[in-house]
């Protein structure tokens, strides 16, 4: 498979039994409610020494372009912090620009990472966060995923769409860490209650602030390598770790 991003399915073409003019309305009919809890209660817990999963998502509209090389630099901290607990598959997926959301294969290494990172550049457009929690149900039910990790500023979506999503990804048992940059007043309300209804975690980091972001990404990753205990370990020397495992379930 292609390392090279491509689109994931939209919500609404992952979406069954709804048609075009109600799937504003609707997400999904009752049975396809009453086979989605069946089907994540009967999902076993990762393996012990199984490889992490985790999805790296990214708001690359033009409002990010300051911080944005900064946010590709930082994430070879999140394969070192894992590479000391086992190991981590990481996918990457972003918007930007016009309706324009993709995704790339699982990579593992820092360096592929950054090769696919560093052919992204900014552009505008409205956020897409229900395309990256539309991808990342996928994976999870067809592969699994241990954890999400998402990177944005803003939140242009119905967010009682978006807290319906979270609440499907949190019967899978995937918890969404949710870092905001900056202060955007209607960004985080909607972030700290997809983050709640995941069983994740919310956390602020001011632009530009190289150090926050760094120790949330690694706290992210030490819990998608090596789970709860993982982070509890690193939360002693405080940080995001601690940050962190103070709001999860």
């Amino acid at each position: 498979m292609s390392g090279e991003p491509v689109k994931p399915k939209s919500a609404d073409q992952a979406a069954t039994g709804v048609s075009a003019d109600n799937r504003n309305a609707v997400s999904s009919t009752s049975e396809d409610i009453a086979a989605f809890v069946a089907k994540a209660r009967a999902m076993s817990p990762p393996a012990a020494g199984a490889r992490g999963r985790l999805v790296f998502a990214l708001d690359a509209t033009m409002s990010r372009q300051p911080t944005w090389d900064m946010a590709c630099a930082l994430q070879a901290d999140m394969f070192r912090e894992a590479e000391a607990l086992g190991s981590l598959d990481i996918r990457l997926v972003y918007y930007r620009g016009f309706n324009e959301c993709r995704a790339s294969a699982w990579v593992s290494d820092s360096a592929q990472l950054a090769k696919l990172m560093s052919k992204i550049d900014c552009r505008g457009g409205h956020t897409q966060i229900g395309k990256v929690l539309t991808d990342v149900r996928r994976e999870a039910v067809a592969s699994s995923v241990r954890a999400v990790v998402f990177v944005g500023d803003a939140m242009e979506e119905p967010v009682d769409r978006l807290c319906g999503m979270a609440g499907e990804l949190g019967l899978l048992g995937v918890p969404v860490f949710m870092f905001q940059e900056g202060h955007d007043e209607v960004a985080e309300p909607a972030f700290r209650e997809i983050a709640r209804l995941t069983g994740g975690a919310w956390c602020r980091f001011d632009p530009g602030a190289a150090a926050q972001l760094r120790e949330l990404l690694r706290a992210a990753a030490a819990y998608a390598a090596g789970g709860r205990e993982a982070l509890l370990r690193l939360s002693k020397a405080g940080g995001g770790a601690a940050k962190l495992i103070g709001q999860m379930k």
